[in-house]
């Protein structure tokens, strides 16, 4: 079996690609259903400590998931990914933004120089009642300054991906339990 838990960038050029490898207690269609459903979102996707708010979910090609993040001390921002690729129960193919509350892409409220739109792929196999999950991707339809800025994040998306993969475990052994 693979290293547990693997998060590596990489920078070829101006392409910069973001990539985590990660292995969960979990059966491929509840993996899945966990990345689909938005019961199964609001309870552990996105940063620690921030409350999840599902405004929408359309889980097929054109479709967007749409989000509303919310910090104890009441800061908020929203999010969004427009789905283009969908082979449900091993891949999702969608664009990440940051959105405003009714779901037009805005820029990162941490910087004016982060990148609009990255494109993310996420495949999903099943190796004995365990679920591999990878997500690669970067920015697209950016400048140098924010593929860049993007590249100088490495820590903090390790940190930050960290952390909701950690929500992810918790939340996969809750209900597996």
């Amino acid at each position: 079996m693979m290293k547990q838990n693997a998060f590596e960038m990489t920078q070829n050029g101006t392409e910069v690609q973001l990539e985590i490898t990660r292995i969960v207690k979990a059966p491929l269609e509840l993996v899945y259903s966990v990345w689909t459903q938005p019961e199964h979102l609001a309870a552990w996707w996105g940063p620690t400590g921030m409350e999840l708010t599902v405004k929408a979910l359309d889980v097929r090609p054109g479709g967007i998931f749409h989000y509303g993040m919310k910090s104890p001390e009441g800061f908020e921002m929203f999010g969004r990914f427009s789905y283009r690729e969908v082979e449900a129960p091993t891949k999702l193919v969608y664009v990440t933004s940051f959105a405003d509350s009714d779901g037009n892409i805005i820029r990162a409220p941490f910087s004016p120089v982060f990148p609009l739109e990255i494109i993310t792929e996420l495949t999903m196999t099943e190796e004995d009642g365990h679920t591999i999950i990878t997500m690669k991707g970067g920015p697209i339809n950016a400048t140098e300054e924010e593929i860049q800025f993007y590249a100088s994040m490495k820590g903090s998306m390790e940190q930050g991906f960290g952390g909701t993969f950690k929500q992810l475990d918790d939340y996969l052994a809750n209900i597996t339990a």
